[in-house]
């Protein structure tokens, strides 16, 4: 059995890699049991509520040492830079008979003396530069070029995402490999846990669903703006958004979104609901009239999965990359206009579908693209770590 080391990625301040991890060792553990072997390290300093979640998978070894806390995060990049590896760290992650470490945010070094997974989630700060300012921006960058350096080997959520390392950095050319995450079935709730979630946050019967961080490039404001062109038409639709309320790298954004809600007199049509307990997202989707995810960036979008995987409409912007995700079972619009989204959202509006379009039609998902992410992302350890590709499955 392979065994691969993961750190903790994100938490309360990037949820969306908080919930991937996660997400990823529950679909692993159950698909191919006995292919990989996950060992979660954790600094001792981690949050026990963060802990938590994963404490509860089968099938996951998890170690908890003061090598990965917060504080020594910086030291042992420093260390990992000049020295090619951080001595504590490696000796720990050899102690435990680690094969292959996989990467996020977190560069373990050139000299590690194990293979490495480098998971790039997007090239945000290459494709929207000005969102960055110029020390966050070099921050992702040298990260990049530090792990493409050390000959690691990329791992990449789209298509897209591949097309955009591979021309922002040619050395990364054999090296890349797509692996698109998915989400495994939901149970649909229904509709007394719909009612509960709607009276827990006050909420009208009809309103599409926007469950996105309010960061600059989620573009909130685009939403905004066509809201405010349909109660000039005099159209009352409704956007219920929930997520943190801090873009880190643009502290001052929320407050803008809060003054141009105020200034177009929209504080009712469009529901800020800040953080929400996880368990209301899908009651909140599938009470909507559709999944709303205007955003001008993404390297492949949890949202959409999540709306997928509960059959849910979906309004999304017309990104490559959700094109990849969901063509045939969405409606797209023009991510920099306004009246194209104001005119996407009233009819839809008008005519609601319970359930996405293209289902059983023209179009024809993945038959199961769970078991194709957890195949993939097996198939790649494997390939790292110097094993035979695994045996295709029988037919029965």
């Amino acid at each position: 059995m392979i065994r691969i080391a993961f750190t903790l990625i994100g938490g309360k301040s990037w949820t969306g890699g908080y919930n991937y991890l996660l997400n990823l060792l529950r679909v692993i553990t159950a698909r191919h049991p006995g292919a990989l072997q996950p060992v979660l390290f954790f600094g001792t300093d981690t949050d026990a509520e963060d802990e938590r979640p994963f404490r509860t998978l089968e099938g996951v070894e998890i170690v908890t040492s003061p090598a990965f806390n917060l504080h020594r995060r910086l030291p042992a990049l420093a260390r990992s830079l000049v020295l090619g590896a951080d001595p504590q760290i490696r000796r720990l992650l050899h102690e435990h008979r680690i094969d292959v470490v996989f990467e996020n945010a977190q560069f373990h070094g050139a000299r590690l003396g194990i293979p490495a997974i480098a998971w790039i989630p997007d090239f945000q700060h290459r494709e929207l530069p000005h969102l960055f300012s110029r020390a966050a921006w070099w921050k992702r960058e040298l990260g990049f070029r530090a792990q493409i350096r050390a000959g690691r080997t990329i791992m990449l959520s789209s298509a897209d995402a591949r097309d955009a390392c591979e021309r922002h950095y040619p050395a990364t050319v054999g090296r890349t490999h797509v692996v698109r995450f998915a989400v495994p079935p939901i149970s649909r709730p229904d509709a007394a846990m719909v009612r509960r979630a709607l009276e827990a946050h006050g909420l009208p019967e009809r309103y599409f669903y926007l469950p996105n961080q309010f960061w600059q490039h989620k573009n909130h404001l685009l939403v905004i703006e066509a809201l405010a062109l349909l109660k000039q038409a005099g159209h009352d639709v409704v956007v219920v958004a929930s997520g943190k309320q801090l873009d880190p790298y643009k502290p001052g954004h929320f407050q803008r979104i809060l003054s141009r809600l105020k200034a177009a007199g929209l504080e009712e049509r469009f529901r800020l609901l800040g953080l929400i307990p996880y368990e209301h997202i899908a009651p909140l989707m599938v009470g909507s009239v559709a999944v709303l995810n205007p955003s001008l960036f993404e390297g492949w979008s949890t949202t959409v999965e999540e709306a997928r995987a509960l059959a849910v409409p979906m309004v999304l912007s017309d990104l490559a990359v959700h094109r990849e995700q969901a063509a045939g079972i969405a409606h797209f619009f023009d991510r920099t206009s306004a009246a194209s989204l104001a005119n996407v959202l009233l009819d839809v509006w008008r005519e609601p579908q319970h359930v996405m379009p293209g289902i059983g039609a023209q179009h024809t998902p993945d038959a199961d693209p769970v078991q194709r992410f957890a195949d993939d992302f097996v198939d790649l350890v494997r390939r790292v770590a110097g094993k035979p590709p695994r045996e295709p499955e029988a037919a029965t």
